[in-house]
């Protein structure tokens, strides 16, 4: 699996934001995951979302999305031009299961970094992982930091696609149910 991160924090950078509206705490009633609309576009994403809500888990999610991917560049996702004639696409917002594990921007860098290490040692051809670290608000009187996740799949029909991403996302919250934090921040993973 492809897979790269990135930080965007500043003014003017989209912010993870655990008190919106439609919030629905999924660590409380991980079931509710299946009346989500973007659960019935990609149904495997119920049980993705229920084991990064489970109370094992170093991370929750606070919202997420499915999308077909209209333009789109296979090299991206190292699928071959042939194969990659449709694409699916996925974001789910996680913020840190703990008070202690990304108070500083450091240590979510380096934990994002850690996942993407392990991202890329899975052989899944055609898909791809962007994790982007964000502020994120957590409730009125805490801000940390925060991770979206953008994945995607291509394939050469769109059922093909659905299943690749299905996958992705599997292998994914297997990553992060394995991914610890470094010992230390500014860590040299890559």
């Amino acid at each position: 699996m492809e897979a790269d991160w990135e930080v965007e924090v500043g003014p003017e950078a989209p912010v993870i934001d655990a008190l919106w509206p439609g919030f629905v705490d999924l660590r409380s009633a991980p079931r509710q995951a299946h009346t989500f609309p973007e659960v019935a576009q990609l149904p495997p994403l119920a049980a993705v979302l229920a084991r990064l809500n489970a109370p094992a888990s170093p991370v929750w999610t606070s919202r997420c999305d499915v999308w077909p991917l209209e333009d789109f560049d296979p090299d991206e996702m190292d699928a071959p031009r042939g194969v990659a004639l449709h694409a699916l696409a996925c974001y789910i917002d996680l913020l840190p299961g703990s008070r202690v594990q990304w108070p500083q921007l450091a240590l979510a860098v380096d934990w994002c970094k850690l996942l993407c290490v392990r991202l890329r040692a899975i052989p899944l051809p055609s898909c791809r992982a962007d994790c982007v670290v964000r502020s994120a608000v957590i409730d009125p009187e805490r801000s940390e930091f925060g991770l979206t996740a953008y994945l995607s799949a291509a394939a050469p029909a769109p059922a093909a696609a659905s299943g690749a991403l299905a996958s992705a996302l599997a292998a994914f919250a297997d990553a992060i149910l394995l991914a610890e934090p470094p010992e230390k921040p500014g860590s040299k993973l890559q």
